[in-house]
């Protein structure tokens, strides 16, 4: 194989990966603005629990939510440890406060697989696919469900 004859991108999705509640996740790099350190969030009365409140990011007021509560995981107590990944999604852009940010991964589109169907009725989930990178299983993030529904973004 020459290096002309590789992949295209069009083969393989690439992730930002990270860890949140001792579990290894992604979301579509395409999806990620930037990457922040942790910043003291102003919280808002009324708010959804997940959402730690807002910052200001230069002159945008931007909702932070707390990946680890949104998904159900123990959250950690050291909020100086996390990191801030700030994404769009469509016209909304929000912070999801993760542990750390692990790596960015080219995963051929052929190694990624849907999650197993495990929902109720009522259930929602937020896991849109999995990938198994170096023996590790990698959950990529549907964002659109991680998101709160417009109504609930601000109090």
């Amino acid at each position: 194989m020459t290096d002309t004859d590789k992949p295209t991108s069009s083969s393989s999705i690439e992730l930002l990966s990270f860890r949140v509640g001792g579990q290894d996740y992604s979301v579509d790099i395409m999806s990620v603005r930037e990457i922040r350190g942790s910043a003291k969030a102003t919280s808002l009365p009324h708010a959804p629990s997940f959402v730690k409140g807002v910052i200001n990011l230069r002159g945008t007021v931007l909702p932070i939510i707390d990946l680890a509560a949104r998904l159900g995981l123990q959250t950690g107590d050291k909020p100086e440890r996390n990191v801030i990944i700030v994404v769009d999604l469509g016209a909304r852009t929000a912070g999801l406060m993760v542990d750390a940010v692990s790596d960015i991964l080219a995963i051929p589109s052929g190694e990624i697989q849907p999650p197993p169907d495990l929902a109720t009725d009522n259930a929602r989930t937020f896991v849109s696919a999995l990938t198994i990178v170096d023996g590790r299983m990698i959950r990529i993030l549907d964002l659109e469900a991680v998101m709160p529904p417009q109504s609930e973004e601000v109090a």
